[in-house]
């Protein structure tokens, strides 16, 4: 792959009417790239282009795209029409990193959205690396001189994307996240009822969302991480399965198989669901822990719990973070089931206790969003407009 990709490189000429789109390195077609695609989908001038989503699984993505409409031709990453793609696309848009091979040419405009508002440091602001690859800085570094343009959700995140990957503030554009426009289409009472439908959850139970993250400490090798689940499902089950369900989101790092069986009408598993800002819609509360799917969910104001049983070590010893979650999160820290439980029968009282921090969050992390992000980094990218939203304050 990587000498048929240096002979395009060198010889294939570059398609301006050509794009490629990528997430998570081809798991699946979703978060901002998806965003973006369908916006640009929208527009009339996109009917001139050839453009190519990054897969590693044809038929599981086919499906999908079918499910939701999606016009665009699949590429599989392993495949080696997925090289000369990547070599002579005019656009390349990615949420993580493309093979460590890629150089980006110059005629192209990579534009890289990133997968989320910060809690946990990143790059250069990481003092000690407890995740599987040891060349994290170098890595980083390395893709981010490729970038044309870095999308931030928030100016938090400008501020520590500036420092952290090391990248002009002048690439980074402060437009909201794509991913996010759905939380705020016109569409959405009707997207929940169709993910549930998709699901099999009863339409009068309430949806408990569990989202927990990787520890980076805890790996069996580069990009494939181990997970415990600390939750007790069977005492989930006893206290709330009358009248709620848990739908599980792990993140896609976790190469765990979660066994679930015995659980399957109370525990609905959605791991490998593509578009996980739909299971957002689906739920009525959150219960995460590190993970940056606390920053999204903010944005439709729903009740969140944060299941951090081993918040000492990880604050402290794994990985570090950019502020103190006892001070700023929009929900209580639980870190035993028996607070957890507790918590979710008190979730109103809670919601309550916790309205001015949550406002406060939110004006902090989710002001940029407002259902139009993807358009903003179309008319940047694709349209030639200047950015306007990352400029230094004074």
């Amino acid at each position: 792959m990587k000498f048929i990709y240096a002979w395009y490189y060198k010889h294939g000429k570059i398609n301006e009417k050509q794009a490629l789109f990528e997430s998570f390195h081809g798991k699946d077609v979703s978060d901002s790239s998806l965003a973006i695609l369908q916006e640009f989908l929208k527009m009339p001038e996109s009917k001139d282009f050839k453009i190519y989503f990054a897969t590693n699984d044809k038929k599981r993505d086919q499906k999908f795209i079918d499910s939701i409409g999606l016009k665009v031709e699949l590429v599989d990453i392993a495949d080696f029409k997925y090289v000369k793609v990547l070599a002579t696309s005019k656009y390349l848009i990615n949420n993580s990193s493309f093979p460590a091979y890629f150089i980006r040419r110059d005629e192209q405009v990579y534009l890289q959205t990133w997968h989320g508002t910060p809690l946990k440091k990143l790059a250069f602001d990481l003092d000690d690396i407890h995740a599987a690859s040891q060349n994290h800085k170098t890595m980083f570094y390395r893709q981010g001189k490729a970038w044309n343009y870095l999308i931030s959700a928030n100016r938090f995140s400008t501020d520590v994307f500036e420092r952290a990957f090391c990248v002009p503030r002048e690439k980074i554009i402060e437009v909201g996240y794509p991913r996010n426009d759905i939380l705020y289409s016109e569409r959405a009472d009707e997207i929940a009822k169709e993910v549930k439908k998709e699901f099999g959850i009863p339409e009068d139970k309430r949806v408990i969302l569990y989202a927990p993250t990787w520890r980076d400490n805890q790996f069996y090798g580069k990009g494939k991480y181990k997970f415990t689940l600390a939750m007790d499902l069977e005492r989930m089950r006893k206290e709330f399965g009358k009248d709620s369900v848990i739908l599980l989101r792990t993140h896609y790092y976790i190469a765990d198989s979660l066994d679930l069986t015995g659980l399957e009408d109370f525990v609905y598993n959605g791991s490998t669901y593509n578009d996980v800002s739909r299971l957002y819609l689906a739920s009525d509360i959150c219960i995460t822990d590190y993970s940056s799917v606390f920053f999204d969910y903010a944005n439709l104001r729903r009740p969140m719990l944060f299941f951090a049983y081993d918040y000492e070590d990880y604050k402290d010893e794994i990985r570090g973070m950019y502020f103190d979650m006892n001070t700023e999160l929009p929900g209580p820290i639980v870190q035993t089931n028996d607070e957890l439980v507790d918590a979710l029968h008190h979730i109103d009282e809670i919601s309550e206790k916790y309205k001015k921090r949550y406002d406060r969050f939110y004006d902090k992390f989710c002001h940029v969003d407002d259902g139009h992000a993807s358009k903003r980094a179309i008319d940047i990218v694709f349209e030639g407009a200047k950015p306007t939203f990352a400029e230094t304050e004074e």
